[in-house]
C-alpha cells in the first residue's frame, strides 16, 4: 500500500522550471514542494510497471487515479485485473475484486515516519525529508529531468524514489520506487487535470454485499 501511495509524490508538480531550479536539486525539490502544497486536487491516467524483487517478476497495469487533499484517493486499477484503492482521509480500503475481498485500514497519519504516503497526506516536505540528487532513472523517457530522491530516514520498505518532471509542461510523467527487496515499481502518468474541485463523496467507498472484509487482521462476512 505504501508504494501505491506514493504516487502522491510523483504528481504534484506543475510549475514552469527556472534555470536555477533545473540546475539545483535541492532547489528543485523545494519547488517541487511548493506546488504541492499549493494543489487541491488532481486526476488523470496511469501505467504501473513492477519488475525484479525476490520472484523476479514482471508486470503491467493501468488505470485512473483521483486525489484531493488532504488524504483523500482512489485508484482504479482496470487492466489486466479491477482492483480499487480508496480512501476518504480516515480510512483506507483496498478492493480485490476478483477475490471478493475488501482490506480495511487506517489512513496513514503523522506518526508514519518519512513513509511517501505522508505527501498524499498533505504532512510530508520533500526537501526536509529526502536528499534530491539528479541521477539518471532507467525508464524515464528521454527529455526528462530525473531526481533521486533518498530518505534522510530509513525507511522499512523503500531505499528511494525518483520523479522525472518534464522540463516544457512543468509535471512529472515519471515516477520510480525501489524497495529493499530490489524490486522497482515505475509510475508513467498521462492526462493530468488539477483543482477540478472534486468531491468528497468521488472518495466515498461502500463495501460490496458478499466479500470477505479483513479489518485489522479480523475477518468478518
Amino acid at each position: 500500500m505504501k508504494l501505491l501511495l506514493s504516487v502522491s509524490l510523483g504528481l504534484l508538480c506543475t510549475a514552469a522550471l527556472s534555470a536555477q531550479t533545473a540546475g539545483d536539486p535541492v532547489a528543485l525539490a523545494a519547488r517541487v514542494q511548493q506546488r504541492y502544497s499549493s494543489l487541491r486536487d488532481f486526476q488523470g491516467d496511469f501505467v504501473q510497471t513492477y519488475e525484479g524483487g525476490v520472484l523476479r517478476t514482471k508486470t503491467t497495469e493501468r488505470g485512473t487515479m483521483a486525489i484531493k487533499r488532504p488524504g483523500k484517493m482512489r485508484f482504479t486499477y482496470t487492466k489486466p485485473e479491477r482492483k480499487e484503492f480508496v480512501s476518504d482521509g480516515t480510512r483506507l480500503y483496498t478492493h480485490l475484486v476478483a477475490d471478493k475481498q475488501v482490506i480495511v485500514g487506517a489512513a496513514p497519519g503523522p506518526n508514519d515516519g518519512t513513509i511517501p504516503a505522508l505527501f498524499l497526506a498533505g504532512q510530508g516536505d520533500i526537501a526536509r525529508d529526502y536528499t534530491p540528487a539528479f541521477t539518471p532513472l532507467p525508464g524515464a523517457a528521454p527529455g526528462l529531468i530525473t531526481l533521486k530522491l533518498t530518505p534522510k530516514k530509513a525507511d522499512p520498505d523503500y531505499e528511494w524514489l525518483g520523479i522525472g518532471i518534464d522540463p516544457k509542461t512543468s509535471q512529472i510523467q515519471h515516477l520510480v520506487a525501489a524497495d529493499r527487496q530490489g524490486g522497482k515499481s515505475s509510475f508513467a502518468f498521462s492526462n493530468l487535470k488539477e483543482n477540478r474541485g472534486l468531491a468528497d463523496k468521488d472518495f466515498e467507498f461502500r463495501i460490496p454485499r458478499g466479500v470477505d472484509v479483513v479489518t485489522n487482521g479480523a475477518r468478518a462476512r
